[in-house]
């Protein structure tokens, strides 16, 4: 049986990330676990202990005891932390324990990819109808209101430039690459990221004289590649990073007669367009807005126009079941954050717009390889991401992010979609 032992009586938890020092004003709620009766951390061992004996994983707790059928292996170096993590915040304390090196994998992806694979298996039937009384529910203070979309974009894209371009290629691309074959190289990226802008500006039939919108500008390669086929480019961003960036690289790129980069909310977008692209931005936009999103598609795109949209997609089942709940990855990475499923924007699209879905296509595979290059090339800089101010507790969250990312497209939970949307041109 795996020993679970209780906390010292009024001692005070050493605030540790295996054997590297948690901040505890920067992290307040990974300094130290949470205080919870034995009783509490007793029922969540045997829950964990009853989900991972169905897995094929094994975990080996610090006592020698081991608990899975075999296959990616979990070191459970503070049991009583990582279960009363686990049963006070959910999955958000599963990966507060990772960051406060309480747990570690030796091929954490692969961890991940089972954990994945099994995510409607691990929490018995019982409590998932229960989900509403213990799960975390989503902060009201999130909402992608103006002001709202406003402060979570910046809570992620506003980290540092410096920070995304340790880790990304050299077009700055931060979305699902597609490669011409797997394994995928490092050397094949920036190719591969011009390969899936261009399938998407195809896809909006942008050339010259396109009047284009862009929604989420990235910093800036769609709207460089565009210009660069001779359309004329309006890019919205609410990052201000971003924008200043993009901005320079479009007049670097001798496009600034082509390419607007405006900080500016999408709701606040004027003007008619031949085309509209967005690439994963829909994933910020929350589902109570997400008949505004499309509606805003619909309203900027003249008739006859086409929209291009790529976007990280869940089973509908998962998001329905899921969508109320506060996630660690909007905790720490997303806040705002949700994915929507493939019906899910089938029928948003259908019940607010003009819009027809004309073509959507799937690439998940993709993804899974671009995100592994991502984390395999931060994972070789970590003594630059320290000399740009970020510690070894951020270094931990943003390789559990990463390879988060990347187990949810390999075990097949996530997808990624390229959607071509239509506008039928009443006059004709």
């Amino acid at each position: 049986m795996t020993t679970v032992e209780p906390r010292p009586a009024g001692a005070q938890r050493a605030v540790r990330s295996g054997s590297v020092g948690v901040d505890p004003a920067r992290w307040p709620d990974v300094a130290a676990p949470p205080d919870v009766s034995r009783a509490r951390t007793a029922v969540t061992a045997a829950v964990v202990r009853r989900a991972l004996d169905r897995l094929p994983l094994l975990a080996r707790y610090a006592d020698g005891t081991e608990a899975g059928r075999g296959g990616p292996l979990l070191h459970i170096h503070d049991p009583w932390a990582f279960h009363g993590r686990i049963g006070t915040r959910g999955l958000i304390g599963f990966g507060e324990s990772y960051m406060a090196g309480e747990w570690d994998a030796p091929d954490l992806t692969g961890a991940l990819t089972v954990l994945a694979a099994h995510a409607a298996e691990l929490i018995p039937a019982p409590l998932q109808r229960l989900r509403g009384l213990w799960a975390q529910r989503q902060p009201g203070a999130r909402r992608n209101t103006p002001d709202g979309a406003r402060t979570n974009i910046s809570h992620h894209y506003d980290l540092s430039n410096d920070l995304f371009a340790l880790f990304l290629d050299d077009t700055l691309t931060y979305s699902s690459a597609v490669f011409g074959g797997f394994p995928a190289r490092w050397d094949e990226l920036a190719a591969a990221q011009h390969r899936k802008i261009d399938r998407l500006l195809d896809l909006a039939e942008v050339g010259a004289g396109t009047r284009l919108l862009e929604i989420g500008t990235g910093w800036g390669e769609l709207a460089i590649r565009a210009a660069a086929r001779g359309a004329h480019v309006t890019s919205l961003t609410l990052s201000c990073e971003q924008r200043d960036l993009a901005r320079a690289r479009v007049s670097d790129a001798g496009l600034a007669d082509r390419v607007t980069v405006e900080l500016r909310d999408y709701r606040e977008a004027r003007g008619t367009y031949d085309a509209v692209v967005s690439v994963e931005m829909i994933e910020a936009v929350g589902e109570e807005f997400w008949p505004v999103y499309f509606r805003t598609l619909d309203e900027r795109l003249a008739p006859g126009g086409r929209a291009a949209l790529q976007a990280i997609t869940m089973p509908h089942d998962r998001m329905r079941a899921s969508r109320e709940t506060y996630t660690w990855i909007q905790k720490y990475v997303f806040p705002g954050g949700l994915l929507p499923s493939v019906e899910a924007v089938a029928r948003t699209v259908r019940d607010h717009t003009r819009l027809t879905v004309t073509r959507r296509d799937g690439f998940g595979a993709h993804y899974a390889e671009t995100l592994r290059l991502w984390r395999q090339r931060f994972a070789g800089r970590a003594d630059e991401v320290d000399a740009l101010g970020f510690d070894p507790t951020f270094r931990r969250m943003w390789a559990f992010y990463l390879a988060y990312s990347e187990a949810g497209f390999r075990s097949g939970y996530l997808d990624v979609q390229q959607y071509l949307f239509t506008k039928e041109d009443s006059a004709r």
